[in-house]
Order: structure tokens, then sequence, then C-alpha cells
């Protein structure tokens, strides 16, 4: 089991991101409360057969928006991904998950339309995330200063605050001058945390790790973030004060979770 191999690895935390699901066709709003609970009942099997402690993040991916929109017409297809915001919110509320996530924006070219109502619907859940008092993890084109400058906007107009505000499979722009504010999650590669560490301590490690028995590995191995932790310990390039606050601190504070040492 993946999480069996994170733990030997020295994993002890992992954030679960809720994905769309075959099996469950998302036509009305309704219908992202039966997917989510596939991913709460995986999270809940993880969590009481693992070593490791699994968090949820729930939210109605952002490029559903496409085929909605194509089958039902752009108008519904908002109203479906808001309904989804709404259960994922609710979620979050009834204490089941601890973000809203993955949303976002396509991180492809997509019409003028499409564009707009994307970040309608990525707004409307910056303002649910604020009222529960939660972070969101976006899921949106490369991440650039031009960029992270826009989401902070966006979040400030919808009383998010920008700290609470995760730029999943971020490029290293640890400086604030670069991201905002905003949290960046940075995947995992050796250069990519050479560059992070060169600028700071403030930002979060993930591995995009898909568990695809099709493809083995997709997109990092869920044992990199640890074993890149201690390889960089073991070499000098991060100490122990700076694993702390990449690996709990900021962890605690950005998802208001408790991050205890196993």
């Amino acid at each position: 089991m993946a999480l069996a191999d994170f733990y030997r690895a020295g994993g002890t935390h992992a954030v679960l991101c809720h994905s769309p699901y075959e099996e469950v066709p998302i036509v009305k709003g309704e219908d992202f409360r039966t997917s989510y609970e596939i991913t709460l009942k995986l999270a809940k099997k993880a969590n009481e057969t693992c070593k490791t402690r699994v968090f949820v993040a729930l939210g109605p991916y952002p490029v559903l928006l496409l085929g909605l929109a194509e089958r039902h017409g752009l108008e519904m297809g908002v109203d479906i991904m808001k309904k989804g915001l709404e259960a994922a919110q609710n979620l979050v509320l009834e204490k089941e998950a601890v973000g809203i996530g993955e949303i976002g924006r396509p991180h492809f070219p997509v019409s003028s339309e499409i564009w707009e109502a994307s970040n309608d619907i990525l707004y409307y859940g910056m303002e649910l995330a604020a009222e529960a008092s939660c972070p969101v993890i976006l899921h949106t084109e490369s991440g650039t200063p031009q960029v992270m400058a826009e989401l902070a906007a966006m979040a400030d107009r919808a009383g998010l605050e920008r700290n609470k505000v995760i730029k999943h499979y971020s490029s290293p722009l640890v400086r604030e001058d670069e991201n905002y504010g905003l949290v960046p999650s940075i995947l995992a590669s050796r250069s990519a945390m050479r560059e992070a560490l060169s600028k700071g301590d403030r930002f979060l490690m993930e591995t995009d790790f898909l568990d695809d028995p099709s493809r083995p590995g997709a997109v990092m191995n869920i044992t990199t973030v640890p074993k890149r932790t201690k390889a960089f310990l073991a070499s000098g390039q991060m100490d122990e004060a700076v694993a702390w606050r990449v690996h709990k601190d900021l962890p605690e504070k950005t998802y208001g979770v408790s991050i205890e040492v196993l």
C-alpha cells in the first residue's frame, strides 16, 4: 500500500485531494457529495489501517466545467460546480475535511467564456473558504509572480486570508515579492528544493502522487518528500529548524490541524 511505503520512508502526515471518479459521473450538484464520500472512505480506511495521518481536501476539479458546459450549457455547468463547492464547504464544517480543493481554472488554453466562468467559480470557492475559515488548494495554470498577484487580489476581494491560499504544483516562488503572501506547495524535485531553500523556508512540499496502478509513481512517488527531506538534512542543504517549519509549523498554520511528531 502506498501509505505503508510512505510511512517506512519517514512520512507521517499527508493531504489527500479529491479527484473525480469515473463510476460517479457528475450530472447534477448532488452527485458531488456521492463522489466526495469515496474520498472520505479512502481516508478513513487509511487512518484506521496505517500509522500515517491522512487529511482530506474536497472540491470540484476545475476541468469538470468543460464537460458540464458542453452537456448542459455554461450557466447550468457553473451552477453545478458551485453546488459542488457548497457540498465541500459543508463537509469542512462537519470536520470531515480540512480544506476546499483542488479548485481553480484550466491549466491549458480555453475560451474566454470558460475562463471567466472558471474565475467566477474559483472566487465563489474562496468566499466559501473564508466563511468556513479553511484553506483552498488551487489548481491553475503555472504559477508566476503575475499569476500569484492576481490570485492574491482575488482572495482579498473574497475576504480570504492570503495565507489560506495554497498554490498546488507551484514553482519555487518563496519570497513574498514572488508569491504575494500565498502559500507555495512545491513539487519536491531536487532542483526546485534547492532554489526554494535558497530563498527561505515558507513553503510546503508535495509529490502530486496519483496512486494510479496504470501509472506507478506518477507524478512523483509518494515517498519522495520524506526521502528528499532526509537527504537534504544529511547533506546540510536543510537544517532541522527549516524542516520543522516546512513540515510542521506551516502546515499547522495553513490547514488548522495538529501535526503530531510520531
